[in-house]
């Protein structure tokens, strides 16, 4: 399981995701006489009940800058699980390492690192600024640059050693990616950062499979309505679908949105522009989503002058992604709605310039 952990996250549930994978590998905290975190402890097989589950952490920027002592923790709980005289069968954790090291000729404790994130002083994948520039030419692209910036492991000293082979290693036997939800105000569709850390592991692991198009599945656990820890795990499809009615479909969403004027239109475009960025790096966003925004905010007349008269630079930007995700083959429209998307960026970019002379001008 490759696992997406924000510092903000697992400051609002007191370590909820930390204790997530602490839990898949079979290991929980341990504490001093004092009660303070002193490290990682095995759960027993016997106790445990199923075999250990291998987890790749992939950490925020944040989340090494404010919770030093947990990133140690995780470490020490990935060697320990390594490090356990269990059967093989039971423990991938330790069987992966075990193969990593006698390829590569390393010790365990390089063979077992598990927690990756950013070199010090360095934030974010870098895969968010590459889709909004519309700088990028395959998703190997976006999965080397998500490498490169999170290719350095933490061990148990807490310090990063770049290690990017076996960053590559260890997702090529991923079977999933996971990350939590955790504010009722944010979406996966709201800010850039959930497909850039999330969505770049998963081109990442792509590649490490060998650019396999059978792409292993997303997942987002939606903690933001049971206060008991249960939530609702969901698809990334079944999110954003969620997302795009909910949100950007919804008059009240937008009507609210337009009522902001200039930052509410950069709103709109932002949700759609996050929306390419899934698509880019899961290939997981149905094709409907794009047909619906289309036919919400450029081919309806009325609703494209508004867009156009509050913030004419980013109406211009949201008819440019939609026919950027045509482009991509992220969705096939018919020959008409094809044309008249064109002809709706086209008078966009006319007003923008200031040559427009339809109605109203």
């Amino acid at each position: 399981v490759a696992l997406v952990l924000w510092g903000t996250d697992n400051l609002k549930s007191e370590g909820g995701p930390i204790a997530q994978a602490l839990a898949l590998m079979g290991t929980k905290p341990r504490f001093d006489s004092y009660g303070r975190l002193a490290g990682a402890e095995l759960i027993d097989l016997q106790t445990l009940g199923r075999q250990r589950i291998d987890v790749v952490i992939t950490l925020s920027g944040i989340f090494r800058d404010l919770l030093p002592l947990q990133i140690k923790l995780l470490a020490e709980a990935a060697y320990l699980a390594a490090s356990a005289d269990e059967p093989l069968d039971m423990n991938p954790v330790r069987r992966h390492a075990l193969a990593y090291q006698a390829q590569h000729r390393c010790d365990l404790e390089t063979a077992s690192l598990r927690v990756f994130g950013n070199a010090d002083g360095a934030y974010g994948a870098n895969v968010g600024s590459l889709v909004d520039n519309a700088q990028w030419d395959a998703g190997d692209e976006l999965a080397e640059t998500y490498s490169r910036r999170k290719g350095f492991a933490y061990g148990r000293s807490g310090k990063p050693m770049q290690q990017g082979e076996l960053l590559k290693s260890v997702l090529a036997d991923v079977s999933l990616a996971y990350q939590n939800l955790e504010s009722v105000e944010l979406g996966v569709t709201t800010i850039d950062t959930y497909f850039d850390t999330l969505g770049g592991v998963s081109k990442a692991i792509q590649r490490a499979k060998g650019g396999s198009a059978d792409v292993a599945p997303v997942y987002i656990g939606d903690q933001t309505r049971d206060t008991h820890g249960g939530g609702t795990v969901r698809t990334l499809t079944e999110q954003v679908a969620l997302e795009t009615r909910t949100r950007m479909l919804n008059p009240k969403w937008y009507e609210g949105m337009l009522k902001h004027g200039y930052e509410g239109v950069r709103q709109i475009e932002v949700h759609v522009t996050n929306t390419l960025g899934w698509s880019a790096t899961t290939g997981q966003v149905q094709p409907w989503v794009y047909q619906q925004l289309s036919e919400t905010f450029m081919l309806d007349p009325e609703m494209r002058d508004r867009l156009a008269r509050l913030n004419p630079t980013a109406s211009v930007r949201v008819a440019n992604r939609l026919l950027e995700a045509y482009e991509r083959n992220y969705w096939q429209p018919d020959e008409a709605t094809l044309n008249a998307l064109r002809r709706a960026g086209e008078e966009l970019e006319d007003r923008l310039e200031g040559v427009y002379e339809g109605a109203g001008t």
